[in-house]
């Protein structure tokens, strides 16, 4: 199936995700995280492009970035090459690192890019690595609080903090306000990936499963039979577990164990 052009941004602006291919950790120690910010460091020289937040989790990576002098995929080509080039030859492995293709989402809008911002930061601690989204020093978040961050020619906080105000303390106070405010921000995958199932659609791709027998046969059948077909169930994207114990009348505990 042919690819589809990336639409372009009106903005420039693009909310990336680079992730490992099969999920695969691309970050195993300290050193890794700061091989790829000097990466994205030395393109950045080259390109020109503007960076307004990152973050670094184990097996992907968030940017928000304004696309300069070169597109957005060639500056994520030359930088996925690169860092794969040196995790190749420190971990002596061959083969793909990355996902063929990065995702992006267009930023149109001075909300949404706010929006984009404090999904990035937040994304540790929703994670439960972190309390707050300044203790995980491996993203923008601290630069834009007044706090030493690496490298510190990376970021470029000045278009942000001027959304808040003119005055640089303010605009540090406002913004760390609203970075860690609760929400339920949903950014680019989000809704395709993490959007959960109404009990409706989840009857429906339950069924899907359970071949000859209904939904209120699977408690009573033998424990092998059963648990066969609980690891199918549990394999539905959008389904939780806990909905799906609801619906088949087992308790949560034997869904959680098979």
């Amino acid at each position: 199936m042919p690819r589809h052009a990336r639409r372009k941004s009106e903005t420039g602006v693009y909310h990336v995700i680079v992730r490992g291919a099969n999920k695969q950790e691309i970050f195993h120690e300290d050193h890794d995280r700061i091989k790829y910010l000097d990466i994205l460091k030395k393109y950045k020289s080259e390109s020109g492009f503007r960076m307004y937040a990152w973050c670094l989790m184990g097996n992907h990576v968030h940017l928000l970035m304004k696309e300069e002098n070169e597109s957005i995929s060639l500056v994520m080509k030359r930088v996925g090459v690169s860092y794969a080039h040196y995790y190749n030859s420190k971990y002596r492995t061959t083969g793909h690192l990355f996902q063929d293709r990065f995702k992006s989402e267009n930023v149109e809008n001075r909300m949404y890019f706010l929006t984009v911002t404090r999904y990035i930061h937040q994304n540790p601690q929703k994670a439960g690595i972190v309390l707050s989204p300044h203790e995980w020093k491996w993203s923008s978040c601290l630069g834009y609080y007044g706090k030493t961050v690496y490298p510190p020619t990376l970021l470029d906080p000045h278009y942000l903090l001027n959304l808040f105000s003119p005055n640089l303390s303010i605009s540090r106070a406002e913004f760390k306000k609203f970075n860690e405010r609760k929400n339920d921000d949903q950014c680019l995958d989000e809704n395709s990936v993490r959007r959960r199932l109404s009990d409706e659609e989840a009857r429906v791709e339950i069924m899907k499963c359970l071949g000859s027998y209904e939904i209120p046969q699977v408690k009573s059948l033998p424990r092998e039979e059963r648990n066969t077909i609980l690891r199918s169930v549990k394999e539905i994207r959008g389904l939780s577990q806990r909905q799906a114990a609801r619906i088949l009348g087992i308790s949560p505990s034997v869904v959680f164990k098979v």
